[in-house]
């Protein structure tokens, strides 16, 4: 695999973003479009792919055609700057709030998907019960819980056309969040879900692997861009560099080497289900 030459993690969601904003308000046609813009098609094109980045005032010309008014305005015109940094940290509340839709759009887009998760399930793998749990021992204010199991509920449509590889430490699967009751129903549902999901733990037993560094998630667009999203408790970070894509690409090969196959993966799963009856 290879990274990425052009394309930013800023930019990939502006030009998401902009498409989708474009065809929901019923302009199908980039040509047409982009004439009433003063543009080229292919300059529109290349700013909807992400190749290339709008000027603040082309994208705010774009919004006001297309009646984007309000935070979802500002949101967009603020993904401009700082467009061709080599990553995107966020850690104030609104850029945090700009790269979760980054991270949604480019789970929409993604065709290949590889989560690697040492300690908590991947959010498209997470039951509602376990989620609440997660956020309400976190300390997520009490009115914003249910929007925000929503949200990551809404995540799993990724399982239905995306390739997805999910990494998932053994002591994911025996954290009792919320509870035995909680935890027995979440590995259930990983047995239900496995056939949609490249499955595969990562027992005790391995030894070192980069995944005791921390989680991170390698997402592959359908135009062949990479990026790599990290979180942490107060921050979150995208990497795109193509010196950062092969690190991380090095890295999920290490920890495939050490993880368990699928069917085995099953069955420890079956076998601490068991273990949550007694």
């Amino acid at each position: 695999m290879a990274g990425n030459k052009t394309s930013t993690p800023r930019g990939l969601a502006l030009g998401s973003a902009l498409r989708e904003a474009r065809l929901a308000a019923g302009y199908d046609n980039l040509t047409k479009f982009a004439e009433r813009l003063g543009k080229t098609a292919a300059t529109l094109s290349r700013w909807e792919t992400g190749q290339r980045t709008p000027r603040p005032e082309d994208v705010a010309q774009i919004l006001t055609i297309l009646g984007v008014v309000g935070e979802r305005f500002e949101d967009l015109v603020a993904l401009t700057r700082n467009a061709d940094a080599s990553s995107w940290l966020a850690v104030a509340m609104p850029e945090q709030r700009r790269h979760l839709d980054a991270l949604l759009r480019f789970e929409r887009d993604a065709k290949t998907i590889i989560a690697v998760a040492p300690l908590l399930l991947p959010g498209w793998l997470q039951t509602p019960d376990y989620i609440r749990a997660i956020m309400t021992a976190g300390g997520v204010p009490e009115d914003e819980v249910e929007s925000r199991i929503a949200i990551r509920l809404g995540r799993r449509e990724v399982l239905r056309n995306t390739e997805v590889t999910a990494y998932i430490g053994q002591t994911a699967l025996v954290q009792q969040v919320g509870g035995r009751e909680v935890l027995r129903s979440q590995l259930m549902h990983l047995l239900e879900i496995g056939e949609q999901v490249d499955l595969r733990v990562v027992p005790f037993t391995a030894g070192w692997h980069p995944a005791l560094e921390g989680p991170w998630y390698l997402i592959q667009s359908v135009r062949e861009t990479f990026v790599v999203y990290l979180e942490t408790r107060r921050s979150a970070l995208f990497l795109h560099e193509e010196a950062d894509i092969v690190a991380y690409q090095e890295a999920v090969d290490m920890v495939h080497e050490v993880a368990m196959s699928p069917q085995d993966s099953k069955g420890l799963i079956a076998k601490e289900i068991n273990n949550l009856k007694e």
